[in-house]
């Protein structure tokens, strides 16, 4: 029978597999817009391949824990905005990001639609 110190590391050397896994067989989604925001952070132009990896890894995993998080509290199974929201409520930064994004895409369907109805509006003012 195994101590409890060596069940402890047993589980994290497994974590670190998994995690390595994950790294090693999973396409890039978002590397380049890593890379961009590294660089708007002040990294280099061209920072290093493992840093965007690793980098990568956590937000996938952010992004994963968050929806099995959100799929649990509202409609089960489904995520809604609303779930997001809640789940962030305590994080000053993060809720203020969250409802400036929700904010600036009302007003970017605000935009279009009035974009959409001048066009329109043009071509049946203009005679064919």
């Amino acid at each position: 029978m195994a101590a409890p110190d060596d069940e402890q590391f047993e589980e994290e050397e497994g974590a670190e597999t998994t995690l390595a896994l994950c790294s090693v067989g999973r396409k890039r989604l978002f590397s380049k817009e890593l890379r961009c925001m590294m660089y708007g952070f002040g990294d280099d132009q061209n920072p290093y391949t493992e840093s965007v990896d690793i980098i990568e890894d956590l937000v996938i995993e952010f992004i994963t824990e968050m929806t099995h998080k959100a799929m649990e509290i509202g409609r089960t199974g489904r995520v809604q905005v609303e779930d997001i929201v809640f789940l962030v409520r305590k994080d000053a930064r993060k809720y203020a990001r969250v409802k400036d994004l929700l904010t600036m895409n009302e007003e970017l369907k605000k935009a279009r639609k009035a974009f959409d109805e001048v066009k329109y509006a043009g071509k049946d003012a203009v005679p064919g």
